[in-house]
């Protein structure tokens, strides 16, 4: 098999790197491209930003690369500990996977310029075909020692990049596969937030993971953009996005379960069932859900379970993040026949119950008009407003 060796501290693995392997692959035919993070390089041999433990990085390696057989991660370098020499790890892994011909040996052109400063490196170029891609530099560069260029496209990404945005607290989720962000996330790596605020993004995957998987696709597509606007509206409104976020894709979780499971559920609410939730259970999918929140998902935030319990018929009492996420289901943007300037006074008025309740005035009139029995909830929210003008 032929094979090449890509060797770095990956602290974190990025795009970059697996954008590489794959231009590698590409452009000169490579079966197979053997990932080694080092354990201490010698370019950086005290390097304080190592605050990852060699397991971080193999486990954010090897969850980036699932369901690719044409990338493996080699784990020698950690193993050996100290100093990684890229001398021993050519004659380790050529002894070990025994590939046809020499292997290829990638570089980036950034270190280019200093590779005959590297250990026996002369040795290096007798053992391997030294690959070196573009990094840093769009023009050709030129190289005193054999090696081959490939002209890979440039990506603007660096693990040091990736740390630094972290822990600064700006966007940075995106430069790394999904599978090692949740890896950094899960494990607060790099200065990542505070464990409060950890946990909002932990939970957050975790709902729409499920929410993906459960509802259909269409369904999904609502939810989503119904967790989009409620966190639009929390920052108009000065609420926390991240719990109108989670809320909102959470608020349908129990839509497509069954009449009976349903009823099943909100029996451990508490509350009672009226005669049109029974006689329609589909109605209880808000406290229903609630309820799944508490139960599978261990949420105990009392502002969000009642947002999603009450975001169907809304109600007499409702918090402010219930009734941001009754707005936000009732107009989000899939929605069809939506007036556009209700849909516009999401972003223009500086009163959440104004907007509310024009939201809830004007759903209640599309209920009457086709002819919909309106829930005890709505009811009881209509005979507090009579006589009250908005």
């Amino acid at each position: 098999m032929k094979i090449a060796i890509l060797g770095g501290s990956f602290n974190p693995v990025h795009l970059g790197h697996l954008f590489l392997a794959d231009a590698v692959i590409e452009a000169l035919g490579y079966e197979r491209i053997i990932l080694v993070p080092a354990c201490i390089s010698p370019f950086k041999p005290d390097a304080k930003d190592m605050e990852t433990t060699g397991n971080d990085r193999l486990e954010m390696l090897a969850a980036s690369i699932a369901g690719d057989p044409r990338l493996v991660v080699d784990a020698c370098e950690i193993r050996r500990e100290g100093v990684s020499y890229t001398i021993d790890t050519i004659r380790d892994i050529i002894r070990r996977y025994a590939p046809d011909g020499k292997p290829g040996l990638i570089i980036g052109d950034d270190l280019a310029n200093e590779f005959p400063k590297w250990h026996e490196y002369e040795k290096i170029l007798e053992l391997a075909d030294l690959i070196v891609a573009r990094r840093l530099h769009s023009l050709e560069i030129h190289c005193n020692f054999p090696h081959t260029l490939i002209a890979n496209e440039i990506m603007d990404i660096s693990s040091q990049m990736v740390r630094q945005k972290i822990a600064e607290g700006r966007t940075w989720q995106y430069l790394v596969p999904a599978a090692a962000r949740a890896i950094i996330q899960d494990r607060r790596l790099y200065g990542i937030a505070t464990e409060q605020e950890e946990s909002y993004s932990q939970i957050t995957a975790r709902l729409e993971q499920a929410a993906r998987e459960e509802l259909s696709l269409q369904r999904f597509l609502h939810s989503r953009h119904v967790a989009v606007l409620s966190a639009d509206l929390c920052c108009r409104f000065g609420l926390d996005p991240r719990q109108g976020y989670l809320a909102g894709i959470a608020h349908d979780l129990g839509k497509h379960l069954k009449n009976d499971e349903l009823l099943a559920l909100v029996k451990s609410d508490k509350k009672p069932i009226s005669k049109l939730e029974k006689k329609k259970p589909s109605l209880l999918h808000g406290r229903a859900t609630a309820v799944l929140l508490r139960k599978r998902f261990n949420i105990k935030n009392k502002d969000i379970l009642e947002a999603v319990a009450m975001h169907t018929e809304g109600g007499e009492k409702m918090c402010d993040l219930a009734k941001i996420v009754y707005i936000a289901d009732k107009v989000e943007f899939s929605r069809d026949k939506i007036d556009p300037q209700l849909r516009s006074l999401c972003y223009n008025t500086d009163n959440l119950d104004t907007l509310f309740l024009t939201v809830f005035n004007q759903n209640v009139d599309w209920l009457r008009n086709n002819k919909i029995d309106l829930g005890k909830e709505t009811l009881q929210l209509l005979k507090k407003l009579q006589g009250r003008k908005y």
